[in-house]
């Protein structure tokens, strides 16, 4: 278990790095995240490398027994490059070029990133290629954050042309045929009349946006597997890693894509930033880790966990005494196995000053560094538990096309692909079930329910997978706008939706309709479920059962003959079709069926109280949190205000 902060010795006088480091162990660390930045100290001019800065610095951390996770620091290029080739920085949409002074600002698709970065890299990985000491070496920093996931290029414009050329073999007829350009005279003569879905009249069509998403991800996968590959051809068993950023699904990139060229995800944990009134709420950034965690399918690493008020310009909420410190064990208790503060000291110039570290400007050891020490301290005890994989019988799964498609045609004001999710989860977040957050394509043995809201993309080998997932006995959740279009983002003429999984699901989409705020409809129950009455909304489908059972029926008196939720047997499985958004108690009684169904016990403690369970046997441990600014209780035992209580399970 590595715990540590992430320290930037270069923003400070040399004459602070033995206090520094002196501090760091005092803290309880054994490893500094370095270097992610430098560039420029390491390369001042084309060519000229220079690393005696950090061999200083990885030296003096030695002594004290300190290992080093060292970035690459491609993220922010340095202003020679920028002045020498301009064509590196990556573009608006409107064609106007990134100023050079911020991060990310190079363009993903640059030749002369990818020569440039190269060198660097290589001369930092032969450089440092024997040192014991390097843990890991993490790529970049927080691929596509900040609007860095799109470019608008001449690189970008040539590279989508080459892109459609490679995935259409060649042939603009294909292409045209696929997207359907003869609607308003759109058909190409050649791929060099395509143009970037920038801002028109109206909008492009919703095949070429899609691609263009799809071209988005590999832009920035094709630059990590670059990287992973450089280290890896120097540094033979190299561990390489990297920091996502929160809100990793509506980037336009597939962090699950990246994640398969790296050993380890990570995760820059913020559970609020400047301007937020308030943190998020537990669940949501249970929901953040547990995503990450999903990327991989196993445990990860946090590389920038906060202890004070966070903002670039504009500042926010500072969490309370203990608070940060629980949101940490909140991440060590969701699969985290290593984890660094962001930062151990708060810098006083530069973009990031109201970025508050564990210690302040004025360099006073005060209640933030006491809490990190106190929470090294006692984690650790921990390391074996946690070192151990999650284990969950639930997942929420997730696919980036139909993500991509939501964002290109959103289809109703309301509908909020990633907060449906959410929903989902914070029904098993509340009753203390781990679930995992997953990309489409992932092993399901070992889930007893699968969830997939709004997968509007069809994927012939995803349906076949989760038809025998059912028919082996697992729960599948499918809701409205599941399997709508094809592949290529397209309605399909002379099939009824779901398409190509109306047989498995037991229902087709007769009428589909898009409500506003004010637009709810009253729901019925039938059978098992006649007791219930509740309220749908944000959108409606009009399910004619074609074998399926119904569960609930609309109410209002246009559309009684339809169902609004039903449930199929699928052999030893069952299937569930939701056809129209749920209010809480209605959809917390239909999973609650789910989860009794599937043996799935269901633990709910006092809101704000989250209870998980880690390791195996006599060794299990229960970490109990409370995410209250009051006192709560769980199991006859008091707790403090965001206290963690952790004991072996069987106490």
């Amino acid at each position: 278990m590595f715990l540590g902060v992430d320290y930037y010795p270069e923003q400070w006088s040399p004459d602070l790095l033995e206090e520094d480091l002196d501090n760091i162990c005092e803290l309880g660390c054994n490893v500094i995240r370095i270097a992610e930045f430098g560039w420029h100290l390491m390369e001042k001019t084309e060519g000229c490398f220079d690393f005696s800065f950090f061999d200083h610095v990885i030296e003096r951390a030695k002594a004290r027994g300190l290992s080093i996770v060292m970035g690459t620091p491609t993220a922010t290029i340095p202003a020679w490059l920028a002045k020498k080739h301009p064509d590196i920085l990556s573009e608006f949409e409107d064609g106007t070029k990134r100023t050079f002074g911020g991060r990310h600002v190079y363009c993903f698709n640059s030749p002369e990133m990818y020569r440039y970065s190269e060198a660097i890299i290589r001369a930092m990985a032969e450089h440092y290629k024997d040192e014991k000491a390097i843990v890991a070496w993490q790529i970049d920093n927080e691929f596509g954050h900040e609007g860095s996931d799109v470019c608008w290029c001449g690189h970008c414009r040539e590279a989508f042309r080459a892109y459609l050329r490679e995935k259409f073999g060649g042939d603009i007829h294909k292409l045209n045929e696929t997207y359907g350009t003869t609607f308003w005279s759109q058909e190409y003569n050649d791929f060099d009349e395509i143009p970037l879905p920038a801002p028109t009249i109206t909008t492009h069509n919703p095949a070429l946006r899609l691609d263009w998403e799809r071209f988005r991800s590999e832009s920035i996968v094709n630059f990590a597997a670059f990287q992973v590959r450089l280290l890896h051809e120097i540094i033979p068993g190299v561990v390489v890693i990297h920091d996502f950023p929160g809100g990793g699904l509506g980037k336009h990139v597939d962090y699950s894509a990246v994640s398969k060229y790296l050993e380890v995800a990570a995760y820059n944990n913020y559970p609020v930033w400047g301007g937020q009134r308030e943190p998020l709420a537990p669940n949501e950034i249970a929901f953040g880790l547990d995503y990450i965690r999903g990327l991989k399918g196993r445990n990860f690493w946090i590389t920038e966990a906060i202890m004070g008020a966070q903002g670039h310009d504009v500042t926010g909420f500072s969490p309370r005494p203990n608070q940060a410190k629980l949101w940490s064990y909140q991440g060590m208790a969701r699969g985290c196995a290593s984890l660094f503060y962001f930062r151990y000291r708060g810098a006083t110039k530069g973009a990031e000053q109201f970025c508050y570290g564990v210690l302040d400007a004025d360099n006073v050891k005060r209640r933030k560094f006491y809490e990190v020490q106190s929470f090294f301290q006692d984690i650790r005890s921990y390391a074996a538990q946690l070192e151990s994989p999650m284990s969950s019988e639930v997942a929420i799964v997730y696919d980036y096309d139909s993500l991509a498609a939501f964002r290109i045609q959103r289809q109703s004001v309301l509908l909020d692909c990633e907060g449906e999710m959410k929903k989902y989860h914070k029904f098993f977040y509340d009753r203390n079930v781990p679930v995992d957050v997953i990309p489409w394509d992932r092993d399901f043995a070992g889930y007893k329910v699968l969830i997939l809201p709004q997968m509007i993309v069809t994927k012939p080998e995803l349906q076949e997978r989760l038809r025998a997932f059912a028919e082996k006995g697992g729960t599948v959740v499918l809701t409205y706008r599941d399997f709508v279009k094809d592949s290529a983002n397209n309605l399909v003429l002379g099939k009824q939706i779901p398409l190509d999984f109306d047989d498995f699901t037991g229902v087709c989409v007769a009428e589909t309709e898009s409500l506003q705020e004010g637009q709810e409809f009253p729901l019925q129950g039938e059978g098992d479920f006649a007791d219930l009455r509740g309220q749908g909304g944000i959108f409606r489908d009009m399910l004619v059962p074609q074998g399926a059972e119904v569960l609930l029926r609309y109410q209002d008196p246009f559309y009684q003959e339809f169902a609004a939720v039903t449930r199929k047997t699928c052999k030893d499985g069952d299937v569930y079709y939701l056809g129209c958004g749920l209010e809480e108690d209605v959809l917390s009684r239909l999973l609650e069926t789910i989860s009794h169904r599937q043996n799935i016990p269901l633990a709910l403690s006092e809101p704000g109280v989250e209870v998980v369970y880690r390791g195996d046997g006599e060794d299990r441990i229960c970490m109990v949190m409370n995410h209250n600014a009051r006192e709560a209780s769980y199991a006859g035992k008091t707790l403090a205000p965001f206290q963690c209580c952790i004991s072996r399970a069987a106490e």
